[in-house]
């Protein structure tokens, strides 16, 4: 359950590597970002670290963004006289280091990284033709002695940007710490010697937040996984479909119970891809306006055939969305009958006429919608997404679990006990989806919160206890399941409520 943790200090901080070996394993596709969302102090603005596999080498990239918005000069004069602008020019004048920093930071973050590289600026300076973008447009390499890492080290504008390449034969989780330090050791020319003392950064392939989910995060859908990354991989080998004359398929549908993961399988899909994902709502295209709903699905269609990089569309909930084309006679039917009409011609050309989107659409209830909307052609997979059987709740539980762990879990602090039994887990929750299990999870965290925050004390990690009361909990308060008939074009029904797992022991 506990994921494999290597931790080093560099610069005055401790490093957590989470995971090594999963990070190189995940690698192999799209790229795998590793530092999302993790904040230094100034004048350091964001800090970027990824790692990309391809044919025979791997890419380790970062890039370390300083100073002040592009377009703007560092200094106290272009503050202006707002409020913010008088507070920070007094604290510079009064000689806040702080302040200064913040304010200057852009000539000092390059001076001291170019005097790291041991770059000779003063013969820059004597060309009476340089230009102050020419002075600070320099790129060396640096060294990591420990792990022999070499990286090629740019500093231009506001930006510090460095890049190794690796042999994929010689690849090795040394590498990986290796790049780290060259990344901490910028950061720390940038901030001053002493501002990272104390931090504690962690490097995972889940450091991106809920947005940044991926297929090896899914639990408990292992065919459904495959088919997602032959899809994926369907766009990063465009060669090999051109030679073949092939055509990837240009829409998928989900369907299935609500809270089985549906929405969470397209981000994955999007993420695999290294795709963007546009999620279109309900509000976007129905209007109460005569011809509105037209209008908006068009519009949404034009787009889209505009777009230049690889985009993941959404339809979420699309019987909500385009519904049943209706034979009424009414003007709301006529409305519905016009947008589903619009939705069918738009998908017959649409992956002809950009090849980089790719269409997904999930629903509650298939029958619900018109089976000429989602027709080979126009959705060529179509995924039943079921409740999870308890191997499946297992592994989701487990998933759950560690990315908490990696999130929360700090020296000191242990979100989780021992006794956590995740197959006696899996066996208690029986009925439950994705959703529930994180409902389960939400309400064991919150627990120990409020806890804590009443009595002032730390209260104890999640024991096995715990969980299973929260688990009776939210089977006691779960909605009953809807049974709908099935996809009769499809000819098999969907999974609502799975049936007791052993037959011999009736269901609590």
């Amino acid at each position: 359950m506990r994921p494999d943790l290597r931790t080093f200090t560099h610069a005055g901080c401790t490093i957590t590597l989470v995971d090594a070996e999963r990070i190189l394993a995940a690698a192999d596709g799209p790229r795998v970002e590793l530092l999302s969302g993790v904040a230094f102090p100034p004048p350091v603005r964001s800090v970027a670290l990824s790692l990309a596999h391809e044919d025979t080498e791997f890419f380790l990239d970062a890039s370390i963004r300083t100073g002040t918005e592009s377009g703007e000069r560092a200094g106290v004069t272009v503050l202006g006289n707002d409020p913010i602008g008088v507070f920070l020019s007094r604290r510079v004048e009064s000689g806040d280091p702080w302040a200064t920093r913040l304010v200057d930071g852009v000539s000092s973050v390059i001076g001291n990284f170019s005097r790291r590289l041991d770059q000779t600026r003063e013969d820059q300076d004597r060309s009476s033709d340089a230009s102050p973008a020419d002075v600070l447009d320099v790129e060396a390499e640096v060294s990591d002695q420990a792990s022999g890492v070499v990286a090629t080290a740019r500093t231009a504008e506001r930006t510090i940007v460095l890049r190794s390449t690796v042999p994929a034969a010689e690849m090795s989780v040394a590498h990986l710490e290796g790049f780290c330090r060259l990344v901490l050791d910028a950061v720390a020319d940038a901030t001053g010697p002493d501002a990272l003392v104390g931090q504690v950064i962690t490097v995972s392939a889940t450091s991106g937040g809920p947005d940044r989910v991926t297929l090896d995060q899914v639990g408990g859908l292992d065919d459904i996984v495959a088919q997602l990354r032959e899809i994926a991989a369907s766009f990063r080998h465009p060669q090999a479909l051109a030679r073949w004359g092939a055509k990837r398929p240009q829409g998928a549908l989900f369907y299935g119970p609500p809270g089985t993961g549906k929405t969470m399988l397209a981000r994955a899909l999007a993420n695999e891809i290294g795709a963007r994902f546009r999620e279109i709502r309900t509000t976007e295209i129905l209007d109460k306006w005569l011809g509105s709903s037209e209008r908006n699905i068009k519009q949404i269609f034009r787009d889209a055939r505009r777009y230049s990089e690889p985009t993941v569309m959404l339809f979420d909930e699309f019987d909500t969305i385009i519904g049943y084309a209706s034979e009424g006679g009414d003007a709301a039917s006529q409305a519905i009958n016009s947008v589903a009409g619009i939705f069918k011609q738009e998908m017959n050309t649409l992956v002809d006429a950009n090849p980089n989107v790719f269409v997904v659409a999930t629903t509650n209830f298939p029958e619900r919608i018109d089976p000429s909307l989602v027709r080979s052609g126009r959705f060529d997979i179509k995924l039943a997404v079921p409740a999870p059987d308890a191997t499946g709740r297992a592994q989701i539980l487990a998933k759950m679990i560690r990315q908490l762990i990696v999130e929360h879990e700090v020296p000191g602090f242990r979100m989780f006990a021992d006794d956590v039994d995740i197959a006696a887990c899996a066996t208690l929750s029986q009925g439950l989806t994705g959703a529930d299990l994180a409902e389960v999870l939400r309400r064991a965290q919150l627990s120990k919160a409020m806890r804590e925050a009443r009595t002032g004390s730390p209260a104890s990690a999640i024991s096995q206890e715990d969980l299973r009361r929260q688990i009776a909990d939210v089977r006691a308060s779960a909605a009953p399941r809807p049974r709908p008939q099935g996809l009769p074009f499809l000819g098999r029904p969907w999974p609502a409520t799975p049936r007791p797992e052993n037959p011999d022991t009736p269901e609590s």
